[in-house]
């Protein structure tokens, strides 16, 4: 289990990153399992959404390692 202050740190410094930085990180995530984004999909989603789902990733590479 992630622990809350790591939690916490995590989604702030997710929070901070812009739009191409995030799209760069989920689409060079190294983790257990692969990442599989077109550039075309993550265009349409909101910044906020990718945020969600680098940070959901994160949380559960980190949960298994």
């Amino acid at each position: 289990m992630v622990a809350r202050n790591s939690l916490d740190k995590m989604a702030t410094s997710i929070a901070t990153l812009d739009r191409e930085e995030v799209k760069s990180r989920l689409k060079h995530f190294k983790g257990r399992f692969r990442l599989d984004f077109t550039d075309d999909y993550l265009d349409k989603l909101s910044v906020d959404r990718l945020r969600h789902i680098l940070l959901a990733a994160l949380i559960t590479a980190k949960s298994h390692s």
